[in-house]
C-alpha cells in the first residue's frame, strides 16, 4: 500500500489523487438512502405514484396521508440518553500546574459550547451513521481561556446529513493515516467544488474551478490529524422502518373511511314510494309525510375503532421495544402513574443500550482531549509541556434516568437512624434562591433570635 505522502505527490494528477484519498474501509448506507427513511415527507404513504388520489369525473379528491416522524424520534430520543445529561470530563491533576492546565482544558471546551457539539454530532451519527469534528485555530490575540493565547480554537461538525462526503484512509495497520472532506460551495449562481484532507502534517486543499482542479498545501504544527469522527453501520432505528410504514398505512386507510362514512344520511324506511329530492336549502324546516308505520331518521356509520386503536399501539409499542428505547411521549407518562423507582426501572433497557453505544462515543471523546492537547502545547509556554502530557484526563458518559430525590432521601436518612444529612447551610445552596447564602443564613438566624426575644401572651 501507498505512503500518505507517495499518494500527496505533488508530481501526480489531481482526479488520481483524489482518487486514491477516497479509498474507505469504513462502508456506512448511504445518506440518499437513509433520508427516505428519516424524512418522513419521503416515506411511501406520501408518494403520489404508489398511493394515488382518487379522480371522478374530472373531480380530484384527496387521500388521507398520515405521516410518523418516528425514525427521527428515535434519533433523538438515542442523544437525549446518550448526551442529555453532559459528558463529564474527570481531571486527575497531580500538582497545581496540572490543576492549572486542567481549568484550561476545561475552558475550551466550554467556550466552544461543547454540550451542544455533542448533541449535534449524535443526531448526525444515528441519523447518518458518521459524524466528524475538525478542531482548528484562528490567529487572535485573547485570554478567554484564563492564559494569554495567541491563537483560538474552534471546532466543526461535518455529516453525511449536511452534504458532506467523508473519507477516512487507513495504513495497514489500521492506523489513520489521512480524513478528507469533499463538499460543494455556492459562490454567486454557481457550485464549486472543495476537497480537503488532513494529515499528521499537512492539510491540503482541492478546488475545482473552471480551468479545472487548484492545489493548496498548508502545514499543520500539532503533529496531529485535527479532527475526531465516529461511525455505525446502520442508523439508530436499524429496521423498523416497515413498523413505521405500516402505522401509515392504518392511519391512513382509517382516515379515509372516516371522512367518507362519517357524514350522517338521512334514512326513510316505507313500503310505499316517498317524494325526496325537491328540497329547498333556504327551508328553516324540513316537513315530511309518510304513509302510516313509516320511520324516519339519521343514520350515522357505526364503526368499530379499537381493532385499529389495537393495532396501532401495538405497532408504536413493538418499535420501541426492538430498539430498546422508552416510550416516555406525555400521553404514556400521563396514564401510567408510577413512583420515582418504578420510572427509574423502565429505564433499564435504555441505559443497557447506551452502555452499548458508549463504546465508540468515548474512543471519540478521548482522541478529541488528545487533539485539544496537541493544541495545548502550541498555545501554552514550553515549560507546561510536561504537565499538559502528564495530565490524566477520562470522559464519562451518564445515561439520562429520572430521579426521585424525595425517595433518596427518605431512604438516605432511614439508613443514617433518623438523623439529619445535610446542614441548613447547604440545604439554602442547593435550593437555589439565594444569591448569597452566608448572608442568608444570617437573616436567618437572626429571625429566629428576633422571634425568641419577643414577648408572648
Amino acid at each position: 500500500m501507498a505512503t500518505i505522502q507517495e499518494i500527496l505527490d505533488k508530481n501526480r494528477a489531481i482526479d488520481d489523487i483524489i482518487k486514491d484519498l477516497k479509498e474507505t474501509d469504513i462502508e456506512i448506507p448511504e445518506w440518499d438512502t437513509l433520508e427516505k427513511e428519516y424524512n418522513p415527507l419521503l416515506h411511501p404513504v406520501m408518494d403520489t405514484a404508489l398511493y394515488q388520489d382518487i379522480v371522478d369525473d374530472g373531480v380530484t379528491t384527496k387521500v388521507s396521508r398520515v405521516v410518523q416522524d418516528m425514525q427521527r424520534l428515535a434519533v433523538k430520543r438515542m442523544t437525549e440518553l446518550a448526551v442529555g445529561i453532559p459528558v463529564k470530563r474527570n481531571y486527575y491533576p497531580k500538582d497545581e500546574q496540572q490543576k492549572e492546565v486542567a481549568k484550561y482544558f476545561e475552558a475550551i471546551f466550554a467556550r466552544n459550547r461543547i454540550d451542544s457539539v455533542n448533541i449535534e454530532r449524535c443526531n448526525q451519527l444515528y441519523a447518518s451513521c458518521l459524524t466528524l469534528t475538525l478542531w482548528y485555530a484562528k490567529e487572535e490575540q485573547n485570554s478567554v481561556y484564563g492564559f494569554d493565547s495567541p491563537l483560538k480554537l474552534r471546532c466543526r461538525n461535518y455529516s453525511p446529513m449536511l452534504g458532506h462526503h467523508i473519507y477516512i484512509l487507513k495504513d495497514e495497520y489500521s492506523d489513520v493515516i489521512a480524513i478528507s472532506v469533499g463538499y460543494e460551495v455556492k459562490q454567486g449562481t454557481k457550485k464549486v467544488e472543495h476537497f480537503h484532507t488532513y494529515t499528521s502534517d499537512t492539510h491540503t486543499v482541492f478546488v475545482k474551478n473552471e480551468g479545472g482542479w487548484e492545489r493548496t498545501d498548508e502545514p499543520i504544527t500539532i503533529g496531529k490529524i485535527p479532527a475526531v469522527f465516529t461511525y455505525r453501520p446502520a442508523p439508530i432505528w436499524e429496521n423498523t422502518s416497515q413498523i413505521v410504514y405500516e402505522i401509515e398505512w392504518a392511519m391512513s386507510r382509517q382516515g379515509n373511511y372516516i371522512r367518507a362514512n362519517s357524514k350522517p344520511a338521512f334514512g326513510i324506511f316505507s313500503d310505499e314510494d316517498i317524494d325526496y329530492g325537491s328540497e329547498k336549502d333556504y327551508m328553516d324546516r324540513l316537513v315530511l309525510q309518510l304513509p302510516k308505520g313509516s320511520d324516519a331518521r339519521f343514520i350515522t356509520w357505526e364503526q368499530s375503532n379499537e381493532a385499529v386503536k389495537m393495532y396501532v399501539e401495538f405497532l408504536r409499542s413493538s418499535f420501541f421495544t426492538q430498539l430498546q428505547l422508552p416510550e416516555f411521549s406525555f400521553e404514556t407518562m400521563k396514564t401510567t402513574p408510577m413512583s420515582g423507582e418504578a420510572r427509574k426501572m423502565i429505564f433499564i433497557d435504555a441505559q443497557l443500550k447506551v452502555k452499548e453505544e458508549a463504546g465508540r462515543l468515548l474512543e471519540m471523546f478521548d482522541r478529541e482531549v488528545n487533539v485539544v492537547r496537541a493544541f495545548l502545547h502550541v498555545m501554552l509556554p514550553s515549560d507546561y509541556a510536561e504537565a499538559i502530557d502528564a495530565l490524566e484526563i477520562e470522559c464519562e458518559i451518564t445515561p439520562f434516568t429520572i430521579n426521585d430525590e424525595r425517595e433518596r432521601i427518605e431512604n438516605i436518612v432511614t439508613a443514617c437512624g433518623g438523623k439529619p444529612i445535610a446542614s441548613q447551610q447547604q440545604g439554602i445552596a442547593l435550593l437555589g434562591w439565594s444569591d448569597d447564602v452566608d448572608k442568608t443564613l444570617e437573616e436567618i438566624r437572626q429571625q429566629d433570635m428576633t422571634d425568641l426575644s419577643e414577648p408572648s401572651f
